[in-house]
């Protein structure tokens, strides 16, 4: 590494590289005394004067330079001047900040670069702080710049639409067909147009994940970035002196009503922006799910992997019972499943099933269990050798809830002195000591008291803007700072209860944000009913989240073929397989099917918790007839390929490029072979595997080994080489 020490430049020129074997960033001061990152990567760098600022952002009374959609040409940016920097080693990450001044205003901005060593992933937040006399009110702040990549012409670009039951859908189609080529020379002057994507809400990934990426044609150069907030963000891509540039932000005035009020000597830093490389998408995804392994909260569940039962979907439906339980839990056991979850309406009193509006005290129904309460469940739930989950809402209070009227005022999201209701709810604040109190109590009471040891915590209504509670400039910024709190008091509620395991839910995957799949240990994908729409779900869900976090929807029914059952099984076993339906109206022979696909998943999951994803078909479309997702071990020799059919010609080709002329064994673990489903078959010819699946719906689960090892392997996870 280089470029170590500090740097008084005093308006020379200074150019210097900083990273390590697998990233290494090049930066140079411009003309104008502002520092670039002229080179990431591989490549040769480009002029200063055609890569970006390292920081862009706005200000009342410092807006842009020129005017359009584009988050560049800011009138500070290009004052922010280079004055120093540090770098060094904390534990496996190489740490570098970098010293930016402007003297008209005082303002200084730290730039915080982070990487794990051995990984191309560059991880950006900015730090502001007024050293000037007057207050600056900041309207916008990027968390990552980069600049000077090739021309549109040469890009294909990707994004995620993120939706209710139909989430992480990729689409791919060139940059050239948003930012058009207006003859930049004709004008001297670069486009205003811009590919501007952002999220908002306390929904951050409802529309879209807080991600995209850039491909090269040709060389296959990828670019792909995620931006970790837990509320407000924003991308976009433009062209700049016949190059490209990425812009990452959080929240921003103009689309999320943000804004923050810094007087002498007071901070702000942004949200960060990762950023990851490779040589096609698939590498650089898998660079990008190692680093999000690395930055995580270490928890014992990211290496056991647990088989969850969840008795809401297509099952109970928030309609549990004592009665209804038993069967169903001593049926979950026989399966192989390992923690059985309670899902919503636990709480419910009241005869016609309408809590909706009522939650927030989060006590047990005397009326749904009679006879010993919640706790003779719970204790069933041990006896059959599991550990005992509950459904929790933590952030919402019913309006017809008596904790409504006990809470403070300020403990609610409000805006100009009025609480906000929203479909029968308010939102709690947990900046308020109140409201953190509030669920202390619940959480201490259900997990510490009860000894419960699962928590699907879920989030069903979106606030947007945000709350305008005392002290706040604007409500976009008073939901960043609900949504810090809130991750905070979950890191609180994991510092006391260590084996507690926590499921990130919001109406599916509508907080699929990498920030919260930071501290928590599950990640919900969807709330997708029919076992026909999942598949694509499934297989595009490890570009949001590791696979070990990524928890699938099992629903299998007394009432489906054998077919359809091994369908709705082996979708799930490339995730955290989270089993449902009605197992305790199932035949044996249907009980069967079920516990040898739970077998399978125990046989495999050892892998799962350090592999990487790979697409032989390339990222799955919505209505796509076959589909596949494949995850390469860290052994480098085992990979697993989950095949779905669900209609086209019986039999296709898969091309497998990490393995490619190598002797592979291929095998099937699921559909059992004993199973009246296992009708298909997988060959291995040499360079990829032949597929044939007679009937639809069809699922094969694949394992493939090759018989001796060629190249480096994934070590430590940290060589992300999957070819494809």
């Amino acid at each position: 590494m280089t470029g170590t020490g500090d740097a008084e430049l005093n308006g020379t020129q200074d150019t210097f590289t900083w990273g390590h074997v697998a990233l290494e960033a090049g930066f140079a001061t411009a003309s104008d005394g502002t520092l670039r990152l002229v080179r990431l990567g591989d490549g040769e760098p480009v002029r200063p004067e055609a890569a970006l600022p390292l920081v862009e952002l706005t200000a009342f009374g410092h807006g842009s330079a020129w005017s359009g959609p584009r988050f560049t040409g800011t009138a500070l940016g290009a004052r922010l001047k280079y004055r120093g920097r540090h770098s060094g080693r904390r534990g496996d990450q190489e740490w570098l900040t970098l010293e930016l001044h402007d003297p008209a205003t005082g303002l200084t901005a730290f730039v915080e670069l982070t990487s794990p060593t051995g990984l191309p992933v560059l991880r950006s937040r900015v730090r502001l702080r007024n050293d000037g006399p007057e207050p600056l009110v900041v309207q916008s702040v990027s968390s990552l710049l980069l600049g000077g990549l090739p021309a549109p012409d040469a890009l294909d670009v990707r994004r995620a639409r993120n939706d209710w039951l139909a989430e992480c859908r990729w689409s791919t189609e060139p940059l050239r067909a948003t930012v058009a080529d207006i003859n930049v020379g004709a004008h001297q002057h670069d486009s205003r147009a811009a590919l501007v994507l952002a999220g908002r809400g306390s929904w951050p990934t409802d529309g879209h994940l807080a991600m995209g990426a850039l491909t090269e044609r040709g060389s296959g150069r990828t670019w792909l970035w995620q931006i970790e907030s837990p509320a407000g963000w924003r991308w976009d891509l433009g062209e700049r002196g016949h190059g490209t540039y990425v812009a990452l932000n959080g929240p921003t005035d103009a689309e999320h009503q943000w804004r923050v009020r810094l007087a002498p000597g007071e901070e702000f830093t942004t949200v960060p922006g990762v950023l990851a490389l490779g040589t096609g998408f698939d590498e650089a995804m898998g660079a990008l799910t190692v680093y999000r392994r690395a930055v995580r909260r270490p928890h014992p569940d990211h290496t056991a992997l647990p088989v969850v039962f969840n008795d809401y979907m297509n099952t109970l439906m928030g309609d549990p019972t004592t009665e209804k339980l038993f069967p169903l839990i001593d049926a979950a056991a026989r399966t192989g499943a390992e923690y059985f979850c309670v899902d919503a309406g636990w709480y419910d009193d009241s005869a016609d099933g309408d809590w909706w509006d009522t939650v927030g005290a989060w006590l047990p129904s005397a009326r749904r269990f009679p006879d010993g309460g919640i706790r003779a469940v719970l204790d069933r739930i041990r006896e059959r050798g599991m550990v005992p989950g509950l459904w929790l809402e933590p952030e919402v209070v019913g309006v017809r809830s008596p904790v409504a009227a006990a809470l403070p005022p300020d403990a609610f999201f409000q805006r100009d002195g009025v609480r906000l209701t929203e479909q029968g709810r308010h939102q709690l604040d947990l900046r308020h000591p109140a409201a953190r109190a509030h669920l202390d109590k619940a959480v201490d009471r259900i997990v510490g008291d009860w000894g419960v040891g699962y928590l699907k915590l879920d989030y069903n209504i979106v606030v947007d803007p945000g709350t305008l509670a005392p002290g706040d400039l604007a409500p976009g910024a008073g939901l960043l700072g609900h949504a810090h709190a809130y991750l905070d008091w979950l890191s609180e509620v994991l510092d006391r209860h260590p084996h507690l395991v926590v499921e990130n839910c919001a109406s599916g995957g509508m907080r699929m944000d990498g920030a919260t799949l930071a501290v928590t240990q599950l990640q919900s994908t969807s709330d997708q009913q029919d076992p026909l729409r999942y598949p694509p779900i499934a297989a595009a869900a490890p570009t949001a989240v590791p696979p070990e976090q990524g928890a699938v929807w099992a629903y299998p029914q007394p009432g489906f073929d054998d077919d359809l059952i091994a369908f709705t099984l082996g979708g799930a076993l490339l995730g955290r397989i989270h089993l449902s339906g009605h197992l305790d109206r199932m035949s044996p022979r249907q009980l069967d099917l079920v516990r040898d696909a739970v077998t399978t998943y125990k046989a495999i999951r050892p892998d799962l918790a350090h592999a990487v994803p790979f697409w032989p078909l390339g990222l799955p479309g919505w209505t796509d007839e076959w589909l596949a997702l494949g995850m390469r071990s860290s052994d480098g020799r085992t990979s697993y390929l989950t095949v779905w059919r669900r209609g086209g010609e019986p039999e296709l080709r898969l091309p497998i490029g990490h393995l490619a002329g190598r002797d592979v064994h291929a095998e099937i673990l699921h559909p059992s072979p004993a199973s009246a489903a296992a009708a298909g078959s997988a060959v291995w010819d040499g360079d990829g595997l032949r597929v044939s699946l007679p009937r639809t719906p069809a699922v094969l689960l694949v394992r493939l080994r090759a018989c001796s090892p060629s190249g480096p392997d994934l070590q430590d996870n940290r060589d992300i080489t999957t070819g494809n």
